[in-house]
């Protein structure tokens, strides 16, 4: 098993870096130098690269990187990512030999169209599709992309690990309080996440289990959900209305 290291990065971006031994893959590295900078201490090769999509802040530092290691670039190859040596679409499996682990490649449209997420060993490398506590926001895909994305995530098991790229649990939790407050093991999450933040400390990986218990992107069938979504947009029944009523209360929240 490869180990996991987070490269914090902007305000609030992660880069993902795994290590095996001597060799390591990066996952969306918006920039070149602090990843460049843990490659230098640890000792570490780089030998992959894995991009979720097109946005600056995931692959910004491709360039950068390349510069100094020859490594492949995995990406989709419905967008435009630099130096991509290896496009993908979803469905796809590959090995990463250094790390001795095989990834699947889910296609997982909404936050982008081409978006694509990562699951290998137990992890999931998700990009902008799931967060913690939250969804992307639609940029260019629709509602019904998305909630077909989160549904295909939602499917892994309980216990993987969710590595997404962005430290924005505290916030997607005061609003998933505002939508299902009588959750009580969302009013438990939201608690550790305010302490936890206050220290400091990140609150990612999160896991499917916990997302699927607290994050009402995936609850759009819950009763306290359903209820919620129709005090914002009357008259919306079906799970993919309510999750079209969140995603635009979300958005002005």
């Amino acid at each position: 098993m490869f180990d996991v290291i987070r490269i914090p990065a902007f305000k609030d971006n992660y880069i993902w870096l795994l290590r095996q031994g001597a060799s390591a893959v990066v996952v969306d590295p918006g920039d070149a130098q602090p990843v460049l900078a843990c490659l230098a201490q640890e000792d570490l090769s780089l030998e992959a690269i894995l991009i979720t999509h097109h946005h600056a802040d995931h692959q910004g530092g491709v360039a950068g990187l390349l510069a100094q290691y020859p490594a492949a670039v995995f990406g989709p190859a419905a967008e435009s990512i630099t130096a991509l040596s290896a496009p993908l679409r979803g469905g796809e499996t590959f090995p990463i030999a250094c790390l001795n682990v095989n990834f699947q490649v889910f296609a997982v449209a909404g936050h982008t169209l081409g978006h694509l997420a990562y699951y290998g060993a137990g992890c999931l490398f998700c990009g902008d599709t799931l967060f913690g506590g939250g969804c992307g926001r639609l940029f260019e895909g629709t509602p019904a992309q998305m909630v077909a994305s989160l549904a295909l995530l939602a499917a892994l098991p309980d216990e993987t690990a969710v590595y997404c790229a962005h430290e924005y649990t505290e916030a997607n939790l005061r609003f998933a309080l505002a939508v299902e407050p009588g959750n009580r093991r969302l009013q438990q999450r939201a608690n550790e996440v305010v302490v936890a933040r206050a220290k400091g400390l990140p609150t990612i990986p999160s896991s499917i289990a916990l997302e699927k218990a607290t994050n009402p992107f995936l609850r759009c069938d819950v009763p306290e959900v359903v209820a919620s979504a129709r005090q914002r947009m009357a008259g919306v029944s079906d799970p993919l209305e309510v999750f079209a009523a969140l995603r635009e209360w979300k958005d002005s929240y």
